[in-house]
């Protein structure tokens, strides 16, 4: 049974950090495509950032891209996202997705999906 968990959110200043992890169970990560994915109240989900099943590329939507960065560890079968210079627009619900086959970063080509953990960035 494939499980998601996310963690790592919080409340964190404008220009502050944080570190999202997202740890799998009930498969093997390195074979899936993985993303980010994030809601603001009154907005659609939008896909952060995602690493492809094909090749292993990475995807960042324009509005994060050279502030945040996605990783994976496979020996731990887990998923980060490193956001830095955090902006109040960033304020959101963030969600870890991942299937296999997935050449994209579009929430509807992702079948399993996390909880979701809170993002706030306010003074």
């Amino acid at each position: 049974q494939v499980q998601l968990v996310e963690s790592g959110g919080g409340l964190v200043q404008p220009g502050g950090s944080l570190r999202l992890s997202c740890a799998a169970s009930g498969f093997t990560l390195d074979y899936y495509a993985i993303g980010w994915f994030r809601q603001a109240p009154g907005k659609g989900r939008e896909g952060v950032s995602c690493i492809t099943s094909s090749d292993g590329s990475t995807y960042y939507t324009d509005s994060v891209a050279g502030r945040f960065t996605i990783s994976r560890d496979n020996a731990k079968n887990t998923v980060y996202l490193q956001m830095n210079s955090l902006k109040p627009e960033d304020t959101a619900v963030y969600y870890c997705a991942t299937d296999k086959f997935v050449g994209s970063c579009t929430d509807a080509d992702f079948r399993s999906w996390g909880q979701g953990t809170q993002v706030t960035v306010s003074s």
